[in-house]
């Protein structure tokens, strides 16, 4: 193994890609990762292979063959991002936890400022990328705008832009977390929660490398909704931690 080639014994950074069918974006983007964290981090990429259907699958398994830190997990069925995410964190053999969204709009390059801002504030629990110049359609980018105008107004978790798939945090702060379908787009308000800090970095997006986006709005709207008065009692209902020390014999 090369002294630039990062080892996969052990990592100190796991990066996590949920994606569902985007073939023609696996080769491209590991590029840019190898990129952005070779010689800075021993990394590990562990693609969650969210029940594709074309050939995703099959490109990661090819590559695998030359890369001995990628892995792939694989769900039997399509269950959704944040379950994607959630089995990639829990597989993770890193102390932190980069995420980022798997059809390239998302640029690696922004990896290393997201991981150093973890590593170096000592209550920061994670690190959300905030997206610049954003090159979705005008329809997903007014959407976005009202979820999280409506988000910030009842949560007060001082985010402007949740959905962005940009993000670091410790592995076992995410690992607090209460699990349920759409908890990536929650992540500020119940890090908080927990009493640990937020960093933000502003992130450029693009456009997507190939295919077309597997996330619509109707369907997730209502969900949403019920998301989010979840959210706002599990933070009505929080206790402050209390201060525990063992005491000795």
């Amino acid at each position: 193994m090369s002294t630039s080639q990062p080892s996969v014994s052990q990592p100190a950074v796991s990066i996590v890609v949920p994606v569902r069918n985007e073939a023609d974006n696996i080769a491209p983007l590991i590029a840019e990762i190898s990129a952005a964290l070779d010689g800075r981090w021993p990394y590990e990429i562990i693609y969650v292979n969210d029940g594709s259907t074309d050939a995703t699958g099959e490109r990661l398994a090819s590559m695998m063959q030359q890369r001995d830190n990628l892995r792939q997990l694989r769900h039997a069925r399509s269950t959704g991002q944040s379950a994607a995410v959630r089995s990639g964190v829990r597989a993770a053999r890193g102390a932190i936890v980069a995420t980022l969204d798997g059809d390239g709009q998302n640029n690696p390059a922004f990896l290393p400022d997201l991981i150093a801002a973890v590593e170096k504030g000592s209550n920061v629990g994670l690190a959300a990328g905030q997206r610049v110049g954003r090159k979705d359609t005008g329809f997903k980018k007014f959407q976005s705008r009202i979820a999280n105008g409506v988000r910030g107004a009842i949560l007060k978790d001082g985010t402007r832009d949740t959905g962005c798939g940009l993000k670091a945090f410790r592995r076992d702060v995410f690992l607090m977390m209460p699990y349920f379908d759409g908890l990536h787009r929650f992540l500020p308000a119940l890090v908080r929660r927990e009493g640990y800090e937020i960093a933000y970095v502003d992130v450029i997006d693009r456009p997507r490398h190939s295919g077309v986006s597997n996330y619509g709005f109707f369907d997730r709207l209502w969900i949403g909704i019920m998301d989010l008065a979840g959210v706002w009692w599990l933070i009505r209902r929080k206790k402050p931690t209390p201060d525990v020390t063992e005491v000795k014999a």
